[in-house]
């Protein structure tokens, strides 16, 4: 029983945020911008499938499994509560339902 405790108690420790280490806080800030960077870069996928009405080369069971899992990251974030994996999994979601709303129309 003792070890459980002991376990316990190593589990609840936690960093300190905004942590005290100037190289981790950087990391801490540019990780919302990845997140954000990430999205953006499929950007030109939906400008080809809806300005262009052309879906050619674009695989719907592939942007599928992408929408899936970043259905599961999402539920990660909320049950971990990590803020950058929640913002980075709804902006993929949007821009994945948008592809793939895309490739069945076209």
């Amino acid at each position: 029983m003792h070890h459980l405790h002991i376990r316990k108690r190593i589990d609840l420790k936690k960093e300190k945020y905004p942590h005290p280490d100037k190289f981790k806080r950087l990391i801490d800030n540019l990780i919302y911008v990845i997140a954000l960077f990430g999205p953006i870069v499929s950007i030109p996928q939906i400008i080809k499938i809806y300005f262009y009405q052309n879906a050619s080369g674009v695989s719907t069971f592939t942007w599928t499994g992408y929408l899936i899992g970043s259905i599961f990251w999402l539920i990660y974030g909320i049950i971990h509560k990590e803020k950058p994996i929640i913002f980075s999994s709804i902006l993929w979601i949007i821009i994945e339902i948008f592809i793939f709303i895309g490739t069945i129309i076209y």
